[in-house]
């Protein structure tokens, strides 16, 4: 299993890298320079990156070697996949050594062994780098390669081998990118090296390699958000294994929309990105009792998700909250939605920057170096560690019992709640339902699905609500952030929205208490208090 650690520089930042201290003084041998041509391969429909594999044939120094690379995962930067290398003769595969090289149990084995697969291949598209490489051992002994990737990922528009496509044209995206690959040691090693670098030279978390920058280049994918990936959790689990990894799946859903999110447009990126940091936040409040984030971690996880939660109020507003609305109201809400969608442009355009910005790559290193080093061990008192050692089941029905205990306490004057007190339940609603989704796979899914169905209807009642909520506050703003924004505000046309601001105001709150008494969320509520505990 190959772990390394990638991160994207500016080209104009690669003479920085090179004089770094630490690479001078960590190096243990010669640093190398290598020139690398590679030809990738795959079938015309692209089975191979459809399987989430990479084969490649490499010219390096007058060798060839062929490389399969397959399954594994990406969180925060932090590759983990499964790799097979081996000496071919020429640029072509040579799939009978990697036949005999892959296990018998790895799915890509299963498919390259299909005649319709192994008759199709073809180049898809090349990569020319030159690649620098140091040898590092940390104080603490561990040995990492660094590597530093400056060239071109090229594809013919016909999808072919860098040649010309049917018009004459060669597609090219440059690369300029560090590898932190871990030959022996401690995974969060890696995140100590990418963290001392960062403190002089501008680096973002890379999450594509280049066979994925390389098909995107040919094939040209749409980019799609990432959702939450369902956890596969066993009961012979302890309760820091299974917090490890239910942290590592909040992470893998923050970082797969970073891309999404740094585009700048992408509503649902932002939404899944901020999904990814509430449910992080939810874990590591079923946690707490047992370890606890440090404060400046948790200080950089506020910052990233209030430049979210902005881009994400104004979405809402604009694109859903304006846009149901009808009838009388209908005139007043499109008058308003343009302004709204203008500010959310900004919104997103301001979280943009935070996710390129070294602050952010420096707040997701910390939060993996923090996950990969377990450092909540050294403040656990002997109890707790007992706790974490201890297996997960019993935590996990405690964990359950405990959250439909405060959701149902906070649920019983739901009739006659206030705004703020509809919004703790659905707070307590939304925990309840990160936490069963968490620990699904230890129960019976016959059990699971209804509660978590159940709890989703309780939340959709709650959260029109607390968009009503937000809305309000949000058109109270908009006149005045709109007038701040003109170069000349035309005095005339702030009080005309103005107005409109006041009618929708005032036509959402007369219909949130309608929605509110009208028995749509009280039959949510009892539907939910008839379902039965999964644990």
């Amino acid at each position: 299993m190959e772990i390394e650690l990638k991160l994207l520089l500016a080209p104009e930042d690669a003479p920085r890298l090179r004089a770094h201290p630490l690479l001078a003084q960590a190096a243990q041998a010669e640093v190398q320079v290598l020139q690398m041509h590679d030809i990738y391969v795959d079938t015309p429909d692209l089975q191979l990156c459809r399987h989430h594999a990479g084969l490649r044939v490499r010219q390096v120094d007058g060798r060839w070697v062929q490389t399969l690379k397959a399954g594994g995962t990406v969180n925060g930067g932090l590759h983990s996949r499964h790799e097979w290398e081996g000496d071919v003769p020429g640029p072509q595969p040579d799939l009978a050594a990697l036949d005999s090289a892959i296990g018998r149990k790895q799915p890509i084995r299963t498919l390259l062994r299909r005649d319709a697969v192994r008759d199709a291949l073809r180049p898809v598209f090349t990569t020319r780098i030159e690649r620098t490489v140091w040898q590092l051992r940390t104080p603490q002994g561990d040995q990492i390669e660094c590597v530093l990737d400056q060239g071109v990922i090229e594809s013919g528009a016909d999808g072919a081998d860098g040649a010309d496509g049917a018009d004459g044209t060669v597609y090219s995206v440059p690369v300029s990118e560090v590898e932190l690959e871990l030959k022996q040691g401690q995974a969060s090693s890696l995140f100590d090296v990418a963290l001392a670098l960062l403190q002089d030279v501008p680096l973002q978390l890379g999450h594509m390699s280049k066979a994925e920058r390389g098909y995107r280049l040919a094939a040209s994918p749409p980019l799609q958000a990432v959702k939450a990936q369902p956890l596969a959790l066993d009961a012979a689990m302890s309760v820091e294994q299974v917090f490890v990894a239910i942290a590592g799946n909040c992470l893998e859903q923050v970082s797969g929309n970073q891309d999404g999110v740094a585009a700048g447009e992408d509503v649902e990126s932002v939404h899944q990105m901020r999904v990814g940091l509430r449910r992080l936040r939810s874990a590591l409040g079923m946690f707490k009792s047992l370890l606890a984030l440090p404060d400046a971690l948790k200080a950089e996880l506020d910052w990233l998700g209030g430049a979210l939660g902005e881009a994400r109020d104004w979405d809402v507003l604009a694109g859903n909250t304006l846009a149901q609305l009808d009838g009388e109201a209908q005139a007043d809400a499109a008058a308003l939605a343009q302004a709204a969608h203008a500010q959310a442009r900004l919104k997103h355009q301001q979280a943009a920057q935070a996710v390129t910005s070294a602050r952010y790559t420096a707040c997701m290193l910390g939060l993996q170096r923090w996950l990969q080093a377990r450092a909540w061990r050294d403040g656990c008192s002997a109890r707790q560690l007992r706790r974490l050692d201890a297996r997960v089941s019993p935590f996990a029905r405690a964990t359950l019992r405990k959250d439909q205990r405060r959701l149902m306490k906070r649920g019983k004057r739901l009739l006659h709640a206030t705004p703020q007190q509809r919004h703790q339940v659905r707070i307590a609603a939304k925990k309840t339902r990160y936490a069963t989704e968490f620990f699904a796979s230890l129960f019976a899914g016959r059990a699971v699905k209804p509660y978590v169905g159940r709890l989703s209807a309780l939340q959709d009642e709650l959260g029109w609500l607390n968009d009503v909520q937000v809305a309000d506050r949000l058109l109270q703003q908009l006149p005045e952030v709109q007038a701040g924004q003109a170069d000349q505000a035309d005095q005339s046309a702030q009080d005309g929205l103005r107005l409109h601001a006041a009618f929708v105001r005032g036509y959402l709150a007369a219909r949130a208490q309608a929605d509110g008494s009208d028995g749509r969320m009280h039959k949510a509520w009892r539907r939910f208090k008839a379902a039965r505990l999964p644990a």
